[in-house]
């Protein structure tokens, strides 16, 4: 299992090669990447991202590692940046690697829904019009239900 919480960006092609590497025990690996989107009324110039060294990671720990017991996951890696991202840059990465597609598949969907719901980041967009704090939304915490 790998946590990284950088500001740096990070390359998809790299990481995804690196986490498939000699993975003979595994029969399935999904990854989902998640970009900066604008937004189409006011267009966003910057989303900024905080997030309390230390306990975040240790957050997105506790997530993955309740992901591997409940879908008997071989390996799971969760990048996750802060600081100014700009429309369409990569903002998150998660990989799953299980022995097959259905955990692997689902175990993917998992983190991405309590990531996005639970991850204590605090993220502001940043538009021609001002700037506010991104509220949690309600089809985020409905999509916690099915867990």
């Amino acid at each position: 299992m790998r946590i990284s919480v950088q500001e740096a960006p990070f390359d998809l092609g790299k990481e995804s090669t690196d986490f498939a590497q000699g993975r003979s025990d595994m029969g399935a690996i999904v990854t989902f990447t998640g970009v900066v989107r604008d937004l189409p009324d006011d267009p966003l110039k910057v989303m900024e991202i905080e997030h309390y060294p230390g306990m975040t990671e240790s957050a997105l720990r506790e997530m993955a590692q309740t992901a591997v017991e409940r879908f008997s996951l071989g390996d799971v890696l969760v990048i996750h940046r802060y600081g100014p991202l700009y429309p369409g840059e990569m903002i998150m990465m998660v990989a799953t690697a299980a022995r097959h597609r259905k955990d692997a598949f689902e175990a993917a969907e998992f983190l991405m829904d309590y990531l996005k719901s639970r991850a204590p980041f605090w993220k502001r967009e940043v538009t021609a019009q001002g700037a506010d704090w991104v509220a949690s939304k309600d089809e985020d915490e409905d999509a916690l239900g099915r867990w």
